[in-house]
């Protein structure tokens, strides 16, 4: 029992003339609340004190600007060595919520901003919620996110409130619902303008009508018999996504469903139980792993930068096109040239479509819209804070840009090459500052990968990758500094892999094998696949640049595939056939090579150590970062580096050694393994 006399640190609690308690959540020395274990024993005290005190009703609110709880301290996840400390972390959380929801008193819970994971869990815990009807606010469970699931009662008090399949969907997903969607799915009670929160709270509780069920249907299909129809329909929309072996929270989630149907102590005791063993396995601690890493990749932005606010693109392509379109959906103005308005007029018709399907209301739509015009004579590179090259892979073309551009920048403004395979040094050669070009280099689909390689020279003036590093943040990327060198860190480490599946698929291998067996590893996408996304031209062009650099093989298998303009995607026909934006695959027959999976993954993991070994990232976590976030790379191993030290160092490096001795060369384990072995 926590102490009941302690001061409060982390919680004010008062009541007012209307008999009326209030409850504050307010982390002492964090500007977000979680749910420490020192926050929830002050909670369990102070609930203690209310108990006595024995308020008409209890609202439950935070006192942080930016929301009301996040979830628990995922740090504390990191220091459970064994099941039973997990077991006793959640199940004393639980124990606290429990005793919140057995307050005599209606409670509810005001919440503005973000409740998710066990801030949810808290406000589910109230009997009411109110929640800010503005854009801010989101309600989640995405514990899944992390290879968890709900530990403070979440698996049990939202199929309650919801629905069991409502809530399925809640956990399964991760995905949060916005203030409307949160009223419609019955997560919350009522909406309230902002400035009104606590006033709305107040009433409600005064009011105290009865407490929200599970629509009619739900509760049926609860009852034991047909639980386990709704959950095999679960497990069939899950397995199109992640494989049970690879990620089984969302497994566990449906099984806890299933057998306790969100009812009784047993579910609760359920819960604590399974997220006990799904804390410790090796998918949840990369998957938290990769959480820390994408918060190091936000932190690398600053936060004393100055703000982007107009951005200048040149060359209206796939790439450039969109890159144009993301900054403007972001909130900037943005200008987009090109050689003539041919070849912006298509860039502006995909970015309207893309703002008028992404955009939440009609007006957000037109806003974006508005914000990105065709600037065919480059005008507005003069007023732009910063200005993006995105025009093709040729230097003496991107050098004849940059010897029109530079004389018309003003000082301070950014100028930027989206190169995926050249020297920043070459490019720079012939501006009269050099050190004013940095890389930003965005990947394709620019509205779905999350990362920016922020590549710097030799002569790259610091304030310009900080600056780089800022407005990658400012447009919501993760930024990855790298060392100017040939293929910078995702390409040169990408490519391997794309490498050796062609080399593979000129074997014989089909080419739906050799997909599969990436797919089985935790590939997001099959290499084939995915060399057709890039575009088959790209994968020449960038594999060209490698092969050159490192001496590596080139497969002969695009050559004729080129030769017939079959580029793949953006073509409709490469490896596969594309029909509405999906490759049409036969169906993987045949058993793969027993060494089918190590050929195409230790050839990236391989290239992560030679990486490191050039000194193109700073360490191995910010390597793995990139690789995860730039590649897709399964982030429930961790990333490359990650990946072959929960392997073995020395078993990756045989594994090599074995391999080069069967296929040459190239699979030659990097010196810099006996480095990162001791």
């Amino acid at each position: 029992m926590a102490d009941e006399h302690k001061p409060a640190t982390h919680w004010s609690w008062s009541i007012d003339a209307d008999g009326i308690g209030w409850l504050g959540a307010d982390r002492a020395g964090a500007s977000t609340n979680t749910l420490s274990r020192e926050v929830l024993e002050e909670l369990d005290a102070l609930l203690g004190t209310i108990e006595r005190a024995a308020p008409r009703a209890l609202v439950l609110f935070s006192a942080k600007k930016n929301g009301f709880v996040a979830g628990a301290d995922i740090s504390e996840f990191t220091k459970i060595t064994n099941a039973e400390q997990g077991y006793a972390l959640v199940r004393a959380g639980q124990t606290v919520f429990d005793r919140l929801e057995r307050l005599p008193c209606p409670t509810v819970a005001a919440i503005h901003g973000f409740a998710l994971g066990g801030g949810l869990e808290l406000a589910l815990a109230c009997r009411y919620r109110v929640a800010a009807d503005d854009e801010r606010t989101s309600l989640g469970l995405p514990e899944v996110q992390l290879g968890l699931h709900p530990g403070f009662g979440g698996t049990v008090r939202a199929p309650r409130l919801i629905g069991g399949r409502a809530a399925l969907d809640l956990m399964l997903t991760g995905r949060p619902l916005r203030a409307r969607r949160a009223l419609d799915s019955g997560l919350v009670d009522r909406l309230a303008p902002p400035d009104g929160l606590k006033a709305a709270a107040a009433a409600l509780a005064r009011e105290a009508p009865p407490r929200r069920r599970a629509p009619f249907l739900d509760r049926v299909l609860a009852l034991g018999p047909l639980r386990g129809i709704v959950a095999g329909q679960a497990r069939a929309q899950v397995a199109r996504r992640a494989r049970p072996e690879h990620y089984p929270a969302p497994y566990a989630i449906i099984d806890l469903w299933q057998r306790h149907g969100a009812a009784g102590a047993a579910a609760y005791e359920a819960e604590a139980r399974s997220f006990s063993t799904i804390c410790l396995s090796e998918a949840s601690r990369s998957l938290v792993r990769v959480f820390f890493l994408q918060d190091r990749l936000k932190g690398l932005g600053g936060k004393d930068a100055a703000r982007a606010e107009r951005v200048h693109v040149v060359g209206a392509g796939v790439m450039g096109g969109d890159i144009a379109a993301w900054c403007a959906e972001r909130g900037l103005t943005v200008t987009l040239q090109d050689r003539s308005l041919e070849y912006v007029t298509p860039a502006l018709e995909r970015a309207r479509a893309g703002f008028e399907k992404r955009a939440k209301t009609p007006a957000a739509a037109a806003a974006s819209v508005a914000r990105l015009t065709a600037d065919v004579p480059g005008q507005g590179a003069a007023a732009a804070d910063v200005v993006i090259e995105a025009i093709y892979e040729n230097v003496e073309a991107k050098q004849a840009l940059y010897a029109s551009l530079e004389p018309r920048l003003k000082p301070g403004a950014l100028l930027a090459t989206n190169t995926s395979s050249l020297m920043l040094e070459t490019l720079a050669a012939k501006l009269a500052d050099p050190r004013r070009l940095a890389g930003l280099h965005f990947f394709n689909p620019v509205a779905k990968m999350p990362l920016v390689e922020i590549i710097h020279g030799e002569s790259t003036d610091p304030a310009a990758v900080k600056a780089a590093l800022a407005f990658a943040r400012r447009i919501d990327k993760l930024p990855l500094p790298c060392r100017s060198a040939p293929g910078f860190v995702v390409n040169r480490i990408l490519f391997p892999y794309l490498t050796e599946a062609m080399l593979a698929a000129q074997e014989g291998v089909p080419l739906a094998v050799i997909d599969a067996a990436a797919l089985a590893f935790g590939m997001p996408q099959g290499p084939i696949e995915l060399a057709d996304t890039v575009g088959l031209d790209v994968a020449q062009h960038v594999g060209e640049v490698l092969s050159t650099a490192f001496g590596t093989p080139r497969p002969d298998i695009l050559a004729p595939l080129l030769a017939a303009k079959k580029l793949g995607r953006k073509s409709g026909e490469g490896f596969y056939v594309w029909r509405d934006g999906k490759p049409v695959k036969p169906a993987a027959t045949g058993a793969a090579p027993a060494d089918l999976e190590d050929r195409l993954i230790l050839p990236m993991v391989n290239e992560a150590a030679a990486c490191l070994r050039a000194g193109i990232v700073a360490d191995e976590d910010l390597l793995d970062a990139g690789v995860i976030f730039g590649t897709g790379f399964a982030p429930f191993r961790g990333g490359p580096i990650h990946y072959a030290r929960r392997r073995g160092i020395g078993e990756v490096v045989a594994r090599l050694e074995s391999l080069a001795g069967r296929y040459g060369p190239r699979f030659r384990p990097d010196p810099h393994w006996s480095t990162l072995r001791g």
